[in-house]
């Protein structure tokens, strides 16, 4: 399975002729593909080409004196194949700014509904043009509202994109964009799953903490997030609604999916991680069951929380949980 977009940096002088010969005549004699002058201007002293494939797939290289950089949702030609690959924050800043500039106008062009969210279309632009999973990872906003149940797509890119504007995830943006994954195939609820850890960044921003992801501990794990000030762990689960699992009741699926969670990875930890229970998947009626009851999750302390995007968030908590939520509406 081909991985979210990252750019290949060939450390080798390169000319307009090798270009031709060297990347464009391998990508024609294999798939098809025409060559032609980038869309966008590259940076001052960079030649640039822009290569679209006859399948679909573009390609971008830029180069000058001394390096080159490579950027495609197709095959790696041949003479590239040993060079490393970086993310886009990892390049200099004028490549970086001119590759987005190109693939956010192809990307836009070939989803224009994803142009009135330009956030989110950058933030998951490695991901909404990577080479298995461009489809899935678009139709799983348009189509599915980002795994909001009785939501509209609009209602929930927007909640998205108001919240990836504020830019607190923009240092881990390719750590969290690569979780929506690149499946040919669609796999609604892992892509909800995913949204999940971005619900509970929100929920802990909007109180006031800054998150950190993917934070490895001394168990050789990694937790979802540290919430600081106060360096607390967070993991995030989310349970299947139960019309998509085999518990019989909304109550069974939360306290199945926890138990699975607190019986696995959390088993390492003597304490010390608060478990986010998100069932923003529940549809209203399976909410107010859990409401109603207030499963214990076999873990403490636990927040069990519904996302609304209209920013409406309600909840309960187990146990003594050490952070500040007045954000989250307590039943």
């Amino acid at each position: 399975m081909a991985q979210p977009l990252r750019i290949r940096h060939s450390p080798e002088r390169w000319s307009g002729g090798r270009v031709e010969s060297a990347l464009f005549r391998s990508l024609d004699d294999n798939i098809g593909a025409r060559m032609s002058q980038p869309w966008f201007k590259p940076p001052e002293g960079w030649g640039a080409r822009r290569f679209d494939m006859d399948n679909g797939d573009v390609a971008l290289f830029a180069w000058n004196g001394s390096d080159a950089y490579w950027i495609g949702n197709t095959e790696t030609p041949s003479a590239l194949w040993r060079t490393e690959k970086y993310t886009f924050e990892q390049v200099p800043d004028d490549i970086e700014e001119w590759i987005e500039r190109e693939l956010l106008a192809q990307l836009h062009e070939g989803a224009p509904w994803l142009a009135d969210y330009p956030t989110l279309s950058w933030f998951f632009l490695p991901v909404f043009l990577s080479k298995d999973g461009r489809e899935t990872s678009r139709d799983f906003f348009s189509e599915h509202a980002a795994g909001f149940p009785d939501a509209s797509a609009e209602e929930a890119l927007s909640f998205y994109e108001s919240f990836l504007a504020s830019g607190v995830l923009d240092a881990h943006r390719y750590t969290m964009a690569s979780k929506l994954g690149t499946s040919e195939r669609l796999d609604d609820f892992r892509m909800a799953a995913t949204m999940s850890e971005f619900n509970a960044a929100w929920l802990l921003s909007d109180a006031g903490y800054e998150v950190t992801p993917e934070v490895e501990v001394t168990t050789g794990h990694s937790i979802d997030f540290r919430a600081d000030p106060g360096g607390v762990l967070v993991e995030v689960t989310r349970p299947r609604p139960p019309s998509r699992r085999a518990a019989n009741s909304p109550v069974a699926a939360v306290r199945d999916t926890a138990e699975t969670k607190t019986s696995g990875q959390l088993s390492a930890h003597a304490g010390g991680v608060v478990l986010f229970v998100d069932c923003s998947s529940f549809p209203d009626d399976a909410w107010a069951s859990v409401l109603g009851e207030q499963p214990e999750v076999r873990h403490r302390p636990a927040v069990v929380f519904r996302l609304r995007p209209d920013g409406r968030v309600e909840g309960y908590t187990k146990g003594s949980v050490p952070l500040d939520l007045p954000n989250l509406k307590l039943r």
